[in-house]
């Protein structure tokens, strides 16, 4: 048996529940793990809220890092004992242990921590497929970042800065802004206090940004085209303020022939070798210093609704974990 968090209806916090499981044993191409660590992201909101859909009842949680205790015939790149960390579908996460799918679990090096790995993989994923597979970004660029200073905007800052490209990020506090600046953002901009629309065209002298990258929706979209430069791309990868409305493309023409795209992670990592590549990438980036883990609070498992009040109410910096 193993306590993992469900839900037998979707709602607020309130519906997470903690019971116990049995595990079993791993089939072909499975694994079973046994976590030290999740992550907390808010894809996990947009699934205990109904937004995304899940069978009820459904386990919660994306990523994790533990330690592997047996793998079915077929997985390879895996033993028990193996340290390892996944951003994976389907969800189940949040649990002492799990039996899941191997495709998307990586080998975690050495030198990054359990706690690293927990707040790493979706978030440091993300910002991989970002910079390195949606549109070419290149040194001198400008790039505009919305929450700036959650757990994939602070390592979306760094990521930039060891690229060279310029990152403008937003926040809702200057305390946050500063945590974006110290992280590598180029500038930062308070949105409560300033139009960032114009903001950002006086830091561009008026030309614009090459990409946004927009995980709030709904709040920030219409503004986040208009910070583009005439055939600019507009990379929308969450909704933490809701889902964005219907618009007309011909929108898109009228502000300068802009591109729109709406990637996901599992899209990119739904195959052994490609989610490799981007882990062998992003754990560089990490083992090489140029970016570190950001760890901004820690829950027990038991208290996981209280870290799902924290970041809905978007008092959380950095990435946000819960212990096993």
């Amino acid at each position: 048996m193993a306590r993992t968090v469900v839900i037998e209806e979707f709602g607020g916090p309130e519906v997470l529940k903690l019971v116990d499981r049995p595990l079993g044993e791993p089939g072909p191409g499975e694994i079973r793990i046994a976590h030290r660590f999740c992550g907390l992201n808010f894809i996990d909101v947009y699934q205990r809220e109904g937004l995304y859909k899940l069978d009820l009842p459904a386990a919660l949680g994306m990523e994790a890092a533990g330690i592997v205790e047996a793998v079915g015939e077929g997985v390879s790149h895996l033993k028990p004992g193996d340290r390892a960390a996944y951003a994976a579908q389907p969800p189940g996460a949040y649990a002492e242990a799990r039996v899941m799918p191997a495709t998307q679990v990586c080998r975690l090096p050495d030198a990054i921590s359990f706690e690293e790995g927990a707040a790493i993989m979706l978030k440091g994923l993300t910002v991989e497929y970002l910079f390195d597979r949606t549109t070419p970004i290149g040194r001198g660029d400008w790039v505009l970042f919305h929450a700036a200073a959650g757990g994939v905007g602070l390592l979306a800052c760094q990521w930039a800065r060891s690229e060279g490209i310029n990152l403008i990020g937003t926040a809702g506090t200057d305390e946050k802004c500063r945590l974006a600046l110290d992280h590598g953002a180029t500038h930062a901009i308070n949105y409560r206090r300033e139009d960032f629309v114009a903001r950002v065209r006086e830091i561009t002298g008026g030309r614009g940004v090459d990409v946004v990258m927009d995980a709030v929706g709904k709040d920030t979209f219409e503004g986040s085209l208009d910070c583009l430069r005439p055939l600019g791309m507009m990379i929308s990868f969450g909704n933490a303020s809701g889902p964005v409305p219907p618009f007309s493309l011909l929108t898109l023409a009228a502000k300068g022939s802009l591109k729109i795209t709406r990637p996901t992670l599992f899209t990119h990592t739904r195959d052994r070798e490609s989610c490799q590549q981007m882990a062998d990438r992003l754990f560089g980036k990490i083992t090489s210093g140029a970016v570190k883990v950001p760890i901004g609070q820690r829950f027990p498992l038991a208290e996981v609704a209280a870290a799902h009040r924290a970041l809905e109410g978007r008092q959380t910096t950095g990435a946000t974990i819960l212990t096993v």
